[in-house]
């Protein structure tokens, strides 16, 4: 029996991802601020240490400020800001849209899945599906990439999804 809850507290301890994704062009209100923050904080105390962000517009350069003042503040949290890549290439290469100063780690997520879509779907699908906690900022849009990212997390189960528009 000791084993097993030696076994538990391990399981408990796995560390948690929480991604965003939001519009790239949106107005940044002291009210957008102040529950993005809450947000943020409520996924760190839940667990979430290591922070994925996909480095397109507005929403993201948000988060990623706010996660780099918790950061920077609370060192002892251990925080982890990932920039992920949406083709592996990007990996090797000077990118224009992000700077790699901006992040503690830039990886490439393989995708569980393939198809014609644009790569930038599908690393948003392995970035929702590697996380527990997402975060988005995204209005009802058939053709917004972050609402059909929004419509993918929706159908996963074991993802604690809040959409900041629904507040």
């Amino acid at each position: 029996m000791s084993s097993r809850k030696g076994w538990h507290l391990i399981f408990c301890m796995e560390e948690k991802i929480c991604s965003f994704f939001g519009h790239r062009d949106i107005d940044i209100t002291d009210r957008l601020y102040a529950i993005t923050f809450a947000e943020i904080t409520r996924a760190i105390k839940l667990g979430c240490r290591t922070f994925y962000f996909g480095g397109f517009g507005a929403f993201d350069d948000l988060c990623r400020e706010i996660v780099t003042k918790i950061k920077d503040e609370s060192p002892a949290l251990k925080i982890k800001r990932i920039y992920c890549v949406p083709q592996e290439r990007y990996l090797y290469k000077s990118v224009r849209y992000f700077n790699r100063e901006d992040y503690d780690e830039i990886i490439y997520l393989m995708p569980s899945f393939e198809g014609w879509y644009k790569s930038i779907y599908f690393r948003n699908c392995a970035m929702i599906d590697n996380s527990a906690f997402i975060i988005f900022y995204a209005k009802s849009q058939e053709n917004s990439g972050a609402y059909k990212a929004y419509k993918y997390a929706k159908k996963k189960k074991d993802k604690q999804i809040i959409n900041l528009l629904e507040n």
